[in-house]
């Protein structure tokens, strides 16, 4: 009986250690963040574009734009419309890029028949199972299709398009044509289809990490209509994202809710439309 408490003692120090360490952690894996991003925006008609869906850990407050895990497939959509209003249902046949469940990325290949914007839309939505939270996503990313690259129109409808999320970043200026350097991205940010005023959103270019606290360089706040504005300096991919947390929205296994909605912008050296 001696040697059983003995042996028993640290297994249940051990124990003890592993539970104090998966609370530290459990604020970090609630702060994972899922966007879209395509290898181009740009491309002719019955081209293909390779289409990603990417799931990051920021668990410092979205410091950064780096990938860690994989989204669930159970619990996300992944869609493109097109100019006309038809939606194409990519998770049929996306292709899993991981050798481990939790790793990795989900990525499909589109081919557009039509000129015109395309936006890729996505969702998530899931109570948690570290804790009684709920967790509902959303994020966006565009790309013209083009008859000709030489000389791409300006114009395209589509862009300020609202899908109805809970959280959703909606254009109010043409993410792609033109977009350069010097060109700001402009958008808004709804909140159960109203302006939410007063949200942080950051916008990140990739391989950079914001400061912490709130980085003036890279972050805004929305104003009363839910508009906020940043101006790249330099071509790169910016991901913009926005959080929202309702301590009131609770339900069967879940007692608050966490929104985040993302909107990935590829930003050119030069602007596409130069050659018009």
């Amino acid at each position: 009986m001696r040697l059983q408490l003995q042996l028993t003692r640290p297994l249940a120090g051990v124990l003890w250690l592993l539970s104090i360490m998966f609370w530290l952690h459990a604020p970090v894996a609630q702060a994972h963040d899922t966007w879209v991003e395509t290898n181009t925006n740009l491309l002719r008609t019955n081209d293909q574009v390779f289409i990603q869906l990417m799931l990051g850990n920021h668990g410092n407050d979205h410091r950064d734009f780096k990938l860690a895990g994989k989204a669930d497939a159970d619990a996300s959509t992944l869609e493109v419309i097109a100019p006309g209003g038809t939606k194409y249902d990519l998770k049929e046949r996306w292709i899993d890029h991981g050798y481990a469940p939790a790793e990795g990325y989900w990525s499909t290949r589109f081919v557009p028949a039509a000129p015109g914007l395309y936006l890729v839309a996505h969702t998530f939505d899931k109570v948690m199972s570290y804790a009684p939270v709920r967790s509902i996503k959303s994020a966006k990313c565009f790309f013209v299709v083009s008859e000709s690259l030489d000389r791409v129109p300006r114009e395209h409808a589509g862009f300020d398009r609202v899908l109805g999320h809970a959280l959703e970043m909606v254009p109010t200026s043409n993410p792609v044509t033109p977009m350069g350097p010097g060109t700001a991205i402009k958008l808004r940010v709804l909140y159960q289809g109203q302006p939410l005023s007063g949200a942080r959103v950051s916008f990140i270019p990739r391989g950079e990490t914001l400061h912490e606290g709130f980085d003036e360089r890279f972050e805004r706040t929305t104003d009363e209509e839910g508009r906020a504005s940043f101006t790249p300096k330099q071509g790169n991919v910016y991901l913009a994202i926005v959080h929202h947390v309702d301590s009131t929205a609770s339900g069967p296994g879940f007692e608050s809710t966490k929104y985040s909605a993302a909107l990935t912008v590829y930003v050119p050296q030069t602007c596409p439309c130069c050659a018009e």
